[in-house]
């Protein structure tokens, strides 16, 4: 983006949560992204003044630091500033008071109140958290397969969609994958789950409620904190788990009304990426504003 806020190239690239991908892995797709759209804008580092990097598993401080030092030794010179994804879904919204619901491979909410504090709330990790994301539904799914498995049960059809469709042998191989890489195994089983639930599979609808419940909680939760009961904010949804299943949409926006009445559904105004520059922009001209 230059100055004028115009955007001038965009690229993409891998996987960039330092949780999940480690810090070295972080940094080579933020750097291949970020490198990429400099030579689709015929641009080298030295024509970049700013950096805004928006990642998830960037929350905790010691993340935020680590990470702002590595791309600092990557960009020498330029203004590194780094922040969470949902900072940036935040950020795409606007300035009025505003929730925004991430349902992904994680889970989590952000929220402006009308003086403009921001809160969070979830995004904990699969570990501590991350209730009603495609991680949890994933886990929850072959949970309850593997329980009737070691009962002597026959594979329920939802359990039989998922071994097919993960092209596992059987339950123990699946295991296997889930010990070595289970960032690679709940989160698939999210779209077998929701192209079963839309085929009227009710072990897969029952799944589906349960991560709908989550979510609106966390949204309920982040209203009730930044005290908006009584006032009309926008409501964003945004993640890979929302548009990908017309019964879980139906499901999730039935869940989200009652939790939050007076929320009104809206999209981004930018993409992530988009705020993440504008987000840079502000930070570069804020010191000359400061001046004047």
């Amino acid at each position: 983006m230059d100055e004028a806020g115009l955007v001038r190239a965009e690229a993409r690239g891998g996987p960039s949560n330092p949780m999940r991908v480690g810090f070295g892995g972080a940094l080579a797709a933020v750097c291949e992204a970020g490198r990429a759209a400099m030579q689709n804008a015929k641009l080298s580092p030295g024509d970049i003044s700013g950096i805004c990097a928006g990642l998830a598993g960037a929350a905790q401080p010691e993340s935020q630091r680590k990470m702002k030092k590595l791309l600092a030794e990557e960009f020498p010179g330029q203004m590194v500033h780094v922040c969470t994804d949902l900072d940036l879904t935040l950020e795409a919204t606007g300035e009025a008071r505003a929730i925004v619901l991430l349902a992904g491979t994680g889970s989590a909410a952000v929220g402006r109140d009308s003086s403009g504090q921001v809160i969070r709330v979830g995004g904990h990790g699969p570990l501590l958290g991350d209730e009603g994301s495609a991680y949890d539904v994933g886990r929850r799914a072959a949970i309850a397969a593997l329980r009737a498995s070691d009962r002597g049960m026959a594979d329920s059809p939802l359990a039989a969609r998922i071994l097919r469709e993960l092209r596992a042998s059987d339950w123990e191989d699946l295991q296997l994958r889930v010990y070595r890489v289970p960032d690679e195994v709940f989160p698939r089983i999210f779209p077998v789950v929701t192209a079963a639930a839309d085929d009227g599979d009710t072990e897969a609808r029952a799944l589906l409620q349960d991560a709908a419940a989550d979510l609106a909680d966390l949204v309920a939760d982040l209203k009730e904190r930044l005290q908006l009961n009584d006032e009309k904010f926008l409501l964003v949804k945004s993640g890979g788990m929302v548009g990908r299943s017309a019964y879980f949409d139906k499901l999730l926006d039935e869940r989200l009304r009652l939790a939050a009445p007076k929320a009104e559904f809206g999209a981004l105004v930018v993409t992530a990426a988009q705020a993440a520059a504008r987000l840079a922009l502000r930070l570069l001209l804020a010191p000359a504003e400061e001046g004047t």
